[in-house]
């Protein structure tokens, strides 16, 4: 107990934040010691996407102290490195204390005798990757937390090349940080940094003309969400420039709001997130339904069906565009993570394209050999590698606005798109598993257990090999996950990188005749789907 107190109370001298330093005084003051336990057993690690956690005081928590130790470790990294001067650019959203810590950030890079300029105010993370690049940088800092829960907030740091930090840089920027000394021997002047203007934004909205077909049909009428985010300046400009319909906005939804009211989750593939959006499009009848999330790097999509409106799956929205731009002609590599669905390697095999399978992240997505798209069925897709190392929900927005307009325009839907690849390609249905849980040790047990006593069978189908990825492959590096495969279907197991939640991905093919077939074939297919999750969740102690 006394260490605790005495771990917060040097914690508390060096905090630079009021608000947090009296969170912590109370804390101290009250001895709660379960409290201070959660904030003080440990440190935030970089995950699939950087630093991310519950604001508040502590270690364990995200909050300016982590901020400027995270910003003060990069910075002697990249001058290790031999960056010395180089220029770092920090972009950030609107959730609580983003602005803060990217002020801090520029303020410890210029410090460190870096150059630092910030974003001129909130807005995509997608923005802040391409500026990397646009500007020659030698690094950027994106303040965000995504789709994440209103308390929470996180770091994404990005290289010179554009792309997320990947191993051995993660593990070396780590060490860094870990020997940043006191807080008060980090300069932090209280000048010194750029704040850029429109013109970075502007470039950005310019390279969104490289995602489109010149003079393809762009007659899509769209309900678009920014989820209480910062993509709706971006996106309609980039769609007024495009010369699509300017989209009707889901006017709750419309503004950035940390507090993010009408939602539980601020993120669309969460039940209820998209129930406004879904108001809204009975009254405008458009063609499709866009969201965004908070920090506009994820895309989601809903389409007309049986009277009302369905959200496509990540899946199914990576497959369409990747139909679209083999139709276009492309050339390059698609990619994809390990848990999306195996129907893009046959998508790009039947068109004579490179395919390559990574571990979970666009981290690891965006460093394909010659890529030309990825996508993860988490809602995120990289339709201009050129343009955007990374996952980029605006361009996405925009090519599946193409591709509705160029199948309006011969009389089709999406849904007539994804009906004529599960005759061609097999149907490829796919479905979650996931379980949020407060203590994280049940998560550890859940992948214990799996690995003591791997399933025989699933769903009725029998296992026919099963993986410890922790182990590695010819083709992956280790990673914490399991995979199983079946006959016809596959199985995947792993802990979020980004959320308490361990997450399960599901998948069964099925051949399919005709057209015709298909509406059986999917009620076959979402069958077994089901039963496969039941067998899964009671096996893993779900």
């Amino acid at each position: 107990m006394q260490h605790l107190i005495a771990q917060a109370k040097a914690w508390h001298a060096e905090d630079p934040d009021p608000e947090t330093r009296e969170e912590l005084a109370k804390l101290i003051a009250a001895e709660d010691t379960d409290a201070l336990t959660a904030r003080f057993s440990g440190t935030l690690q970089f995950g699939t996407a950087g630093l991310r956690g519950e604001l508040g005081a502590g270690p364990l928590r995200m909050n300016r102290s982590v901020v400027i130790r995270a910003a003060a470790g990069l910075a002697a990294y990249l001058k290790a490195q031999g960056h010395t001067g180089g220029l770092v650019v920090v972009g950030y959203d609107a959730r609580y204390k983003s602005a803060d810590f990217a002020r801090d950030t520029a303020a410890v890079m210029t410090g460190a005798g870096l150059r630092a300029a910030v974003l001129p105010r909130p807005l995509p993370t997608p923005v802040l990757a391409f500026a990397i690049r646009h500007l020659g940088a030698v690094a950027g800092v994106e303040v965000t937390a995504s789709h994440n829960p209103p308390r929470d907030n996180g770091y994404k740091v990005y290289l010179g090349d554009g792309a997320q930090i990947v191993p051995p840089a993660d593990a070396e920027i780590a060490a860094a940080i870990d020997a940043v000394p006191s807080l008060h021997d980090v300069p932090r002047p209280e000048r010194g940094w750029e704040i850029l203007g429109d013109d970075v934004l502007a470039a950005y909205l310019a390279r969104t003309d490289a995602v489109l077909t010149p003079d393809s049909p762009r007659t899509a009428r769209v309900v678009y969400t920014a989820m209480h985010g910062v993509g709706k300046e971006t996106l309609l400009a980039a769609f007024a420039r495009a010369g699509f319909p300017e989209p009707v906005l889901v006017a709750e939804q419309a503004e950035p709001d940390p507090a993010f009211p009408t939602v539980a989750f601020p993120n669309p593939e969460e039940p209820g997130a998209m129930d406004l959006s879904f108001a809204t499009a009975r009254r405008a009848t458009p063609d499709i339904v866009i969201a965004n999330d908070p920090d506009a790097d994820r895309c989601a999509v809903a389409v007309p069906y049986d009277g009302d409106w369905r959200m496509l799956r990540g899946d199914e929205v990576g497959a369409l565009l990747a139909e679209h731009l083999v139709r276009r002609g492309v050339s390059g590599t698609f990619a994809e993570s390990i848990v999306s669905s195996s129907l893009l390697g046959r998508i790009a095999e039947s068109a004579g394209l490179g395919y390559a399978e990574t571990l979970t992240g666009f981290k690891w997505i965006s460093r394909a050999d010659g890529l030309r798209y990825g996508y993860e069925e988490a809602l995120g897709y990289c339709v201009d590698p050129d343009g955007v190392r990374d996952k980029d929900g605006i361009t996405a927005a925009l090519l599946i606005a193409e591709l509705t307009s160029v199948l309006k325009a011969e009389g089709r839907t999406l849904l007539d798109l994804l009906d004529e690849l599960a005759v061609r390609h097999g149907l490829h249905a796919t479905d979650q598993l996931s379980a949020r849980v407060d203590d994280l040790s049940l998560i550890t047990d859940a992948m214990r257990r799996l690995r003591a006593q791997p399933p025989t069978a699933l769903g009725g189908l029998p296992v026919t090999a099963a993986e410890d990825l922790s182990k590695g492959t010819e083709q992956l590096p280790p990673t914490d996950g399991l995979r199983y495969h079946l006959d016809g279907a596959r199985v995947i197991v792993r802990p979020s990188g980004t959320e308490p939640k361990i997450k399960c991905y599901l998948e069964v093919v099925l051949p399919v005749e005709d057209i015709s077939a298909v509406p059986a074939v999917r009620a076959r297919a979402a069958a077994l789907l089901d039963s496969i999750k039941a067998d899964l969740s009671r096996a893993a102690g779900l």
